[in-house]
């Protein structure tokens, strides 16, 4: 069995003489949750389409499900598309067995999975309710159920969290992870970092139309270092508590503020243990999947006018 759902390599493709996705490549390991997280019009959207066959690379592969072209495999795969859209005058039940029906699902079986579904989400009052009376958001989740009804094996997700009130965001999030305890494997693209953070197995980071980082959330986290808030029980000498702590700690309040890599945190605590100076407060968190996108997508940007640091960038992403 291949152990990875999708495996792409060096997608690219031009839309006249810009060039939308610049040698794009990912691996989404089977039965994971996968996220492509970059700015608005950083590429997002057309590696999908690239990745799924709705449109041609001009230059790169995608291969699918066991190494299939994805043509031949259309059916196994659900899709929701940044562009909403559904036949306003149809029923939920019935528009979600259509869109199952499709991808050769059962019409009877599609209904009756449609009204499970929309049962198990807490969206019952509306199965026989017809698009055009729903809000926005409510036929979005009808057009993402009917994008799963068939059971793909991958399913994919462009945006799936637009648009979404709070109370739907949960039901999606708790949808894609029963989706992926059901065996399938999910990509999805997304600007929204929290979803990202609390979804994602592994996760690319797409600036400028290239990866720039691939790998698992906590990987990305670490590429900052942690914060840390310290407040001393003592602080009558602050030139002996600055003594102690790193270079570049700044004094605000009766609380220090400084940052410290992943191997100094214990050197630390001794030093603050050992002094006289003691522990009033103490808390070291570390940066939040949002602060190292940033840090990624800015580094980009910084150095897009000049090869060298782009290069570097690269270089570091892909290690």
């Amino acid at each position: 069995m291949n152990d990875f759902s999708v495996e792409v390599h060096g997608l690219t493709k031009y839309f006249g003489d810009y060039k939308a996705v610049d040698h794009v490549s990912l691996a989404v390991p089977t039965g994971s949750i996968y996220g492509v997280l970059g700015p608005n019009g950083a590429g997002k959207t057309t590696s999908l389409r690239m990745t799924l066959g709705i449109i041609d690379p001009d230059a790169g592969t995608s291969r699918l499900l066991g190494g299939h072209k994805p043509a031949s495999v259309r059916h196994r795969i659900g899709y929701l598309p940044e562009e909403r859209g559904l036949y306003p005058g149809m029923k939920a039940r019935e528009a979600i067995a259509f869109m199952g029906a499709l991808r050769g699902l059962d019409w009877s079986e599609g209904r009756r999975r449609a009204a499970t579904f929309m049962t198990e989400l807490g969206l019952e009052r509306v199965i026989d309710e017809k698009i055009r009376k729903m809000s926005k958001g409510m036929a979005q989740m009808i057009q993402l159920i009917g994008s799963i009804v068939h059971a793909p094996d991958l399913i994919v997700l462009d945006e799936p969290f637009s648009g979404l009130d709070p109370v739907n965001q949960e039901r999606l999030e708790m949808l894609v992870r029963r989706e992926r305890d059901r065996g399938a494997t999910i990509l999805f693209s997304t600007h929204v970092m929290a979803h990202a953070e609390r979804l994602c197995d592994r996760l690319a980071i797409i600036a400028r139309s290239q990866r720039r980082f691939e790998g698992k959330v906590d990987d990305a986290r670490a590429l900052l270092p942690m914060q840390v808030r310290y407040i001393p029980r003592d602080d009558s000498d602050a030139a002996s508590i600055a003594a102690i702590l790193p270079g570049g700690a700044t004094l605000r309040g009766d609380a220090w503020h400084f940052a410290i890599g992943d191997g100094d945190v214990e050197p630390l605590l001794a030093r603050i243990t050992a002094s006289r100076h003691g522990v009033a407060g103490l808390s070291i968190a570390r940066p939040a999947l949002h602060d190292a996108f940033v840090h990624i997508v800015r580094q980009v940007d910084a150095g897009f006018d000049a090869d060298p640091a782009t290069d570097a960038i690269e270089e570091a992403a892909t290690a």
